[in-house]
């Protein structure tokens, strides 16, 4: 087992008071997503029943429908006579992700009607970003990014956008994790993210849009490209 496991599966334990006294699969889901999110199990990755199992102190059972329902996010992918895996984008699957955030994104931001909005969570996580990078931690960054887009589609108050926003975040990471140079990944972005917040504190909502698709269209340029490359050779963790 690789690196990012043994780390994911020894924090793993920690987390088993978040489960509360009724321990259900969608809780267990909930925990596994952020961990693969953060890159404790990265792409490739077996997971191990015994050992998640055990270190959450929940059933085989339990475990199994949290995998069941990770692998329809397309989180995870189950091999048969091999196990369960973290999932291995394809290079079309990078620049599908993309399209998804390019038509739901940009329709957030055309549908907000008059200004003012409410900005403090895009405030918070462009400052996020702003102090990751003083520290020089281009994961934190990362995350501060994925924390940015996550707000900007909340501007829309649905749960429903929430919730698929969420899912395909958690799988462009996937990607992210696959590609050795974060900081060149991410850094671009930070500035691009205040321009972002500046046009919709003036109340510019047409200008966010176009700054928002640009911004899309240039990062999945980038990522895809950097992605393909990283892929090239592929090497299963625990093959």
């Amino acid at each position: 087992m690789n690196r990012g496991a043994v780390g994911g599966i020894g924090g793993l334990a920690d987390d088993r008071a978040l489960l509360g006294r009724t321990s259900t699969a969608e809780r267990v889901a909930d925990i596994l997503r952020t961990r693969i999110a953060e890159g404790f199990f990265l792409p490739g990755t077996r997971l191990s029943e015994d050992s998640i199992g055990g270190a959450l102190g929940v059933s085989r059972n339990t475990l199994r429908e949290a995998f069941r329902l990770l692998t329809h996010e397309r989180l995870l992918v189950h091999e048969l006579n091999r196990g369960v895996f973290v999932r291995v984008l394809a290079v079309e699957d990078v620049a599908d992700i993309y399209r998804t955030r390019r038509l739901v994104e940009c329709a957030v931001v055309r549908g907000l009607g008059q200004p003012p909005y409410a900005l403090d969570g895009l405030v918070a996580a462009v400052e996020e970003g702003v102090e990751a990078a003083r520290a020089e931690d281009w994961k934190g960054v990362s995350t501060a990014n994925i924390h940015f887009h996550r707000e900007l589609v909340a501007l829309a108050g649905s749960a429903r956008t929430d919730e698929l926003m969420r899912s395909v975040l958690a799988e462009l990471r996937l990607a992210f994790h696959t590609v050795d140079d974060a900081r060149g990944l991410h850094e671009p972005y930070l500035i691009r993210n205040r321009e972002i917040l500046d046009a919709l504190h003036a109340g510019e909502r047409g200008t966010a849009e176009r700054l928002l698709a640009r911004y899309l269209d240039d990062s999945r340029t980038r990522i895809v490209e950097a992605y393909a490359k990283a892929v090239e050779q592929p090497e299963r963790p625990d093959a």
